[in-house]
């Protein structure tokens, strides 16, 4: 009897053995990280998109077309305009930026910092990992950088926002959004041109989703302008094209700001950290949807500041600055 029950034990090993060797434990996904060498930039390497929602600058040379997207490259001397809600800009470099302790990357873009009369456009910044090493941002998934304003209440997870193209040089860009809300992009007097991109392959309407932060335009008694001063207030951290505390400080040390971001802000769709070891790509989109205009009138708006739209002028990987 025991040596019986000692062949089944036998004979069920073997077969335990050749099953696992039949279906081995799945391999870890492949790693595609480019470490930084001497030769490697500081600066964006490449333009991956530009699709900027409608806006006064959009169609303009060099602050709202391909070319003015690929001054962004190997500096900060560009200035992109992004148009209003949604519209982006996606990035890469020469080399994987590593996720090391504090801030790792850094975004140029043109605030206005006067005491009492700033002017920021806050960006929402968005990352990504070459998962399938392809060279290009195309399906692996992008993280959010969570900024200061990611868990207020009056911040909007998953808003939505169509734009339609009036086809003319005269007409507000109508849009609607998911909140059941509509409304216009103002034209003005210093922009003539279409402000509906012109390379779009949907030259009827176009759809953005994203984070949408609150509205922080006001009007203000100023000393010097008096009461007819409009600002737009920046927002503590974590958004493009914002003058925090941390861009003045920048500005102070180094004469030349940029917003900050630490790699380990990143967050999933559902709010949850994402541990990111390094990223490959960076998205920047508009993430408020307002005119420069703190009226109520809507019959007589104030055309003179067009629409809310992030600006950038460049990136850098804060940690081979030379």
């Amino acid at each position: 009897m025991k040596r019986r029950y000692f062949l089944l034990l036998t004979i069920a090993a073997g077969i335990a053995a050749c099953s696992k060797n039949d279906n081995p434990a799945p391999e870890p996904a492949p790693d595609h990280f480019r470490p930084a060498t001497d030769t490697s930039s500081e600066f964006i390497s490449a333009v991956y998109a530009y699709m900027p929602a409608p806006g006064q600058f959009v169609n303009s040379s060099m602050t709202g077309d391909s070319a003015g997207a690929q001054r962004l490259i190997g500096g900060f001397s560009g200035l992109l305009s992004l148009g209003g809600f949604g519209g982006y800009v996606i990035v890469g470099f020469d080399h994987s930026i590593e996720n090391k302790s504090g801030n790792d990357l850094g975004i140029y873009g043109n605030p206005l910092v006067n005491a009492g009369q700033e002017w920021s456009e806050p960006g929402i910044v968005k990352v990504m990992q070459d998962l399938n090493g392809n060279g290009i941002p195309d399906d692996d998934a992008w993280y959010e950088l969570k900024g200061s304003e990611y868990d207020k209440p009056e911040t909007i997870k998953n808003y939505r926002i169509t734009y339609y193209n009036p086809k003319n040089l005269t007409d507000d860009i109508i849009w609607k959004d998911n909140q059941g809300q509509t409304g216009v992009v103002l034209r003005n007097m210093f922009h003539a041109q279409s402000y509906y991109p012109a390379w779009t392959p949907n030259q009827d309407s176009m759809s953005f989703e994203g984070t949408k932060l609150k509205n922080t335009l006001e009007q203000v008694n100023d000393p010097v302008y008096g009461p007819g001063l409009i600002t737009n207030k920046p927002f503590e951290k974590g958004y493009a094209d914002n003058c925090s505390p941390v861009f003045l400080q920048i500005r102070d040390e180094e004469g030349r700001g940029y917003n900050a971001f630490d790699i380990s802000a990143a967050v999933d769709k559902q709010g949850q950290p994402v541990a990111l070891p390094y990223i490959d790509f960076v998205k920047i989109y508009t993430g408020q949807n307002c005119n420069g205009d703190p009226g109520t009138d809507p019959d007589t708006p104030n055309r003179m500041l067009g629409e809310v739209s992030t600006e950038v002028s460049g990136a850098v990987d804060l940690h081979i600055r030379k």
